[in-house]
């Protein structure tokens, strides 16, 4: 029985605290105030949020690259990472996926869904994870070679070592012939052009 009121408990909560959410936002939407829009902006990122602890919790321990933080302040952000991050557009009710890059800022997803948002952030850590796996292992690829310079410099006597085709053979004789020929019709040339003009000297 104790376990019955402990799961109902449980659940009453997480219902309670998504219910102040949507009041909140509901209250927000019908006024003008400032602290309140704003209220309203952090607690649509919060529910944001908890759509995507399952996601962050799952990044393994090793990768600090990702932030999942909500921050406030005149405009409340949900960072993903250093350069990415979820905000509420102007008409309070719309997720911007946003990423800073080298070319200026750019639009990932722009969705009132919080499920179509929460789907293409989940992409996102993927491949930034995906990224990061393939650099470590370059990374170790690139050492291993460094430290084992021998294994390189038998692979590339290996490659001098393969022997040539016979094809290759054949070719390399046939030109062979042929620059002995033109050397011997050179010669032989030569030795009637001096005949003939001793001839015309006769």
């Amino acid at each position: 029985m104790a376990e019955g009121q402990n799961g109902s408990s449980s659940s009453n909560v997480r219902n309670l605290t998504d219910a102040i959410r949507r009041v909140r936002i509901a209250e927000a939407d019908r006024s003008d105030g400032f602290a309140d829009l704003q209220e309203a902006e952090r607690a649509r990122l919060d529910m944001l949020a908890d759509e995507l602890r399952g996601v962050f919790a799952d990044i393994p321990s090793d990768d600090d690259q990702f932030v999942f933080s909500v921050s406030g302040g005149a405009q409340p952000r949900l960072w993903i990472d250093m350069t990415a991050f979820v905000m509420i557009g102007r008409d309070r009710r719309t997720y911007r996926f946003l990423k800073d890059t080298r070319l200026g800022r750019t639009v990932i997803v722009e969705s009132p869904s919080i499920d179509d948002v929460a789907d293409t952030v989940t992409n996102y850590v993927a491949e930034r994870v995906i990224e990061r796996e393939r650099a470590l292992e370059g990374d170790w690829l690139s050492k291993r070679v460094k430290q084992d310079p021998k294994k390189r410099l038998d692979g590339e006597s290996q490659l001098m070592a393969i022997p040539e085709s016979p094809r290759r053979r054949a070719l390399d004789s046939r030109a062979a012939g042929w620059v002995v020929a033109g050397f011997l019709g050179g010669i032989l040339l030569g030795a009637i052009a001096l005949l003939a003009f001793a001839w015309l000297r006769i």
